[in-house]
Formats: C-alpha cells, structure tokens, sequence
C-alpha cells in the first residue's frame, strides 16, 4: 500500500505543473494586451462623450499636424475646465497622434 503522500503528492505536482501553462499566451510569441496610456484615460474619460472617432475622420478636420493637434486638446480641455496640466495634455495629444493622426512629432 502507498503512503499517503504519495498519493496526494501526483495530483499536486500535475496541478501546479498545468498552471504554468496555463498562464502563458495561447501562441509563442503572442502580445499580451497592453494597459492604457494616461492619455487614452484621460481621453476617454473626458472627450469621447462628444468627441467620437468618426469626429477626427471626417474630412474637413481641423488639426493637420502636431501643433494644431496639441491646441486643439488645449483649447477643448480649456473650454470644459478640465485643469490639465502641460504633461496631460501633451499625454492626451499623443495619445489621438498614436491612434488617429499619425503627425510627425517634434524632435525633443
């Protein structure tokens, strides 16, 4: 007859074995979903309610390149007293640059 512990022992050894694969992407290599930035947060905590992509597609858009971009993130947070600091609104900025945009960005 077996010892207890050896009886318990194979059925924990294949569960804490299994988990570690478990745990891994289901293809090698495979990208793990990144967090979102401070900027899409912030984005879509405070614009997307009236600011939908399909406002930044359109074709008479007014932002055609990185400064425009940027003043016009300052100018909406600016309008609905949002308080951003200089860093939010530059997070914000390249967060719809990245997304949307796709603007050479400033050296620096």
């Amino acid at each position: 007859m077996k010892p207890v512990s050896m009886i318990l022992a194979w059925p924990v050894a294949m569960l804490v074995g299994s988990a570690g694969a478990l745990a891994q992407p289901t293809a090698p290599g495979a990208a793990l979903a990144q967090p979102p930035t401070r900027g899409q947060l912030l984005y879509n905590t405070h614009c997307i309610a009236c600011h939908s992509t399909a406002m930044h597609w359109r074709d008479q858009r007014l932002a055609t390149d990185w400064p425009s971009l940027k003043a016009w993130v300052e100018r909406w947070q600016s309008r609905v007293l949002l308080n951003w600091t200089e860093a939010d609104i530059v997070e914000v900025t390249r967060h719809l640059n990245d997304a949307i945009y796709r603007f050479a960005r400033p050296a620096g």
